[in-house]
């Protein structure tokens, strides 16, 4: 079995009657979506929030029940991916392009699963170029404080050479900042930028880890323990 589909079907096995499940973005989280779909048809009672257009029409096709934070104040249980993560779990995110919705969903719920494959666990952030979301109006000057940080910004194109619109209306700028040695440091930096949306650092929001390997076999990890199977 494809990795990615190990460690998304696993962490629908989490999910339970009566949750409200925010359904990440991008490619792993896309076969733990699948999966839901699959129990739901079996009986499982859910409903989800999406983070993204592409995780709501994935949604829907799969007859999941969805809702917003006009009728619910929580989320039990988020299942997103990410573009790396380091031992303390802290995560880049947004190679998607979701990162803000993600970053909402995340923080109003009360556990957060991440599901990846084995390219996704580094020692240190900053392999992956940061995302960084930025309003429209401006974007230039933003992108030169970016740079001011000590990284190389570049504004995300998509593939007819426009900039990238995220479902916000918003841009992306791209940082390679190489090693991030103080994420949490860093993240506030940015964000106090005017006219930045978000970044794509996830400090303190993950509480467990699920990797699928190409041996077949599932890691998970919690910040206490580390269990292979």
């Amino acid at each position: 079995m494809n990795p990615k589909q190990l460690a998304g079907e696993r962490a629908a096995e989490y999910v339970e009657d009566g949750m409200v499940v925010g359904l990440g973005t991008g490619s792993t989280a896309f076969f733990a979506i699948q999966k839901l779909g699959q129990r739901i048809a079996d009986g499982l009672d859910i409903c989800g929030i999406p983070t993204s257009q592409q995780s709501r029409i994935q949604a829907e096709s799969e007859n999941i029940p969805l809702t917003d934070f006009g009728r619910v104040t929580r989320i039990a249980l988020t299942i997103d991916g990410a573009d790396e993560f380091d031992p303390d779990f802290n995560l880049i995110k947004g190679g998607g392009g979701a990162l803000l919705r993600e970053k909402i969903v995340a923080s109003l719920s009360d556990r957060e699963i991440i599901v990846a494959d084995e390219s996704k666990p580094v020692a240190h952030l900053g392999a992956f170029p940061l995302p960084v979301e930025v309003i429209p109006f401006g974007w230039q000057a933003i992108q030169r404080l970016l740079a001011d940080l000590g990284c190389h910004p570049t504004l995300r194109n998509a593939q007819d050479n426009t900039p990238f619109v995220t479902d916000n209306g918003n841009y992306i700028i791209d940082c390679d900042f190489g090693r991030i040695d103080d994420p949490p440091m860093l993240e506030a930096k940015i964000n106090a930028i005017c006219g930045v949306v978000e970044c794509g650092l996830f400090i303190g929001l993950t509480d467990r880890i699920i990797i699928g390997k190409t041996d077949g076999t599932i890691e998970e990890r919690t910040k206490e323990a580390r269990i292979d199977e």
